[in-house]
């Protein structure tokens, strides 16, 4: 009597643990992303969460990646997250710098943060919070779900000796760096992934940045320009994100949610790995296709930070949010550079 007792008291817990699975009703996302599902890193890491929650969730949570366009155009994912026509997107939140200027802090800065600083504000500084508590005003969810190496500085047909050697080039590039490369007479316009090497090839714009060596190799960005410059002051390391619609979001159960949050920490430690890995082969490689690679001397990156510095007090004069964002960042790294300056070689 007394082991059947027992057996219905085990009953009874397992039923009570697996009772919110059970009742909890499935939850089904579709995803546009603002890159292709077959560009390293910046659209397979969109396509291994998707993989992933379905993997791990039991159908309780199900996401579908839509390539860029078979939803939405890729530019309009906030949009249609914002107004519930999609569910979802896998996007960077520099992207989204002209709904509100602060959002481009959230991506990355010039000059700024590698991943493991950055990574430290968002989660235990106060980047999360701020970060939503702009989009949750526009009805998202944003969930920190990526971040990868350092990108080059940029890909130009002839060889940039001066900041002189910029002036009228034609240019696309992304986020706030836009606007440093202006205050240095560059004509900037964004252009998204598949539409960059056309307008190289046409002449339509001389020179781009796009990501890191391993996907320019991809996008073939050589065979039209060969000068390929380094280090990436625009962007030492740039965070993603999975955009949810907040009413949808609000829905769901805390597993639920917990199963996208969990699965969003472990792609950023895959990616982070991954992308430090591929970038050496990758360099060898174009080196064989004729790149000729550049490091920016001394008086470039002086004319770089210089025109950063002057953007940064034009968008901190232009938006309070911005300034107040970045006044927060700014209070995290220095704090963050006693323990940075003592521990790092």
């Amino acid at each position: 009597m007394k082991s059947i007792k027992k057996l219905a008291t085990v009953s009874s817990i397992v039923s009570a643990l697996f009772a919110p699975l059970a009742s909890a009703d499935p939850v089904k996302l579709n995803m546009p992303s603002v890159y292709p599902g077959s560009l390293t890193q910046l659209g397979t890491a969109g396509v291994r969460v998707a993989d992933t929650v379905n993997l791990i969730s039991g159908g309780e949570v199900k996401i579908k990646f839509f390539e860029p366009g078979a939803l939405v155009p890729a530019l309009e994912i906030f949009d249609a997250v914002s107004n519930g026509s999609v569910d979802a997107g896998w996007s960077t939140s520099g992207y989204w710098g002209s709904k509100n200027s602060a959002l481009n802090i959230f991506a990355t800065v010039p000059f700024g943060p590698q991943a493991g600083e950055y990574l430290a504000w968002m989660w235990y500084g106060d980047g999360d919070k701020l970060k939503n508590e702009i989009y949750n005003r526009h009805g998202i969810q944003s969930i920190t779900c990526g971040i990868h190496s350092p990108e080059t500085s940029g890909w130009f047909k002839k060889e940039i000796n001066s900041p002189a050697d910029l002036k009228g080039l034609k240019m696309r590039f992304y986020g706030i760096g836009a606007k440093v490369m202006q205050k240095l007479g560059v004509d900037t316009q964004l252009l998204a992934g598949g539409d960059i090497f056309p307008a190289l090839e046409r002449g339509t714009i001389d020179a781009t940045e796009f990501s890191m060596p391993a996907i320019d190799l991809k996008l073939g960005f050589y065979n039209a320009a060969k000068h390929n410059y380094f280090p990436g002051w625009h962007q030492q390391s740039t965070i993603q994100e999975l955009l949810v619609n907040k009413k949808k979001w609000d829905g769901m159960t805390e597993r639920q949610q917990a199963i996208i949050e969990t699965t969003c920490r472990s792609n950023i430690a895959t990616q982070y790995a991954e992308g430090e890995a591929i970038q050496a082969p990758a360099l060898a490689e174009m080196k064989e296709k004729g790149v000729i690679t550049h490091r920016w001397n001394d008086e470039m990156l002086d004319a770089l930070r210089g025109g950063w510095i002057t953007v940064l007090a034009e968008e901190k004069a232009a938006n309070p949010e911005f300034e107040s964002v970045w006044n927060n960042l700014e209070q995290f790294r220095e704090q963050y550079a006693v323990w940075k300056n003592l521990g790092y070689l």
